[in-house]
């Protein structure tokens, strides 16, 4: 794209930077996510959240896979609650493979196995709801938003 007043060109995000952005996004959503229910059932002031840095390429590569569905989904003109679905499958089945990674390093930082409907502590459906709110947020604005963005070739 050029801008009309003069022909400076810009360009879109690299693959490398969307990661970035992506991986910075999810990691704050989840230090957010666990501070207020840290707060729920503690009622602690200080909202301490806390992640871990395996968080950052575990969302950087999710939603740089959503990224690519979201364009298939969208093409295609699949309804909002089917693509949510989607979505969350796909948010369900990358916290089960990194957990299985991480489990066999020894380096798995969550244990969901303390949760009624679990799989191996692995995964919860009980966050059902929020991984569906995490990919309409996702979808609507963090994608949405980031492939938007443009930056000057100087």
């Amino acid at each position: 794209k050029t801008e009309p007043d003069d022909n400076t060109s810009f360009y879109p995000l690299s693959a490398v930077f969307r990661l970035y952005v992506y991986a910075l996004h999810g990691c704050l959503c989840e230090v957010a996510f666990t501070a207020v229910y840290d707060w729920c059932s503690t009622r602690d002031r200080r909202l301490t959240g806390h992640s871990s840095l395996w968080a950052l390429p575990m969302y950087a590569t999710a939603i740089f896979f959503m990224e690519g569905l979201r364009t298939r989904l969208l093409a295609q003109h699949f309804s909002l609650p089917v693509r949510l679905t989607a979505y969350t499958l796909v948010i369900y089945t990358w916290e089960f493979s990194w957990g299985v990674g991480l489990s066999l390093l020894g380096a798995c930082p969550w244990d969901y196995s303390t949760h009624r409907y679990n799989l191996g502590g692995l995964v919860t459906l009980e966050y059902g709801l929020a991984w569906a709110v995490a990919a309409f947020i996702a979808e609507q604005h963090v994608i949405r938003n980031t492939l938007r963005i443009r930056l000057k070739n100087n």
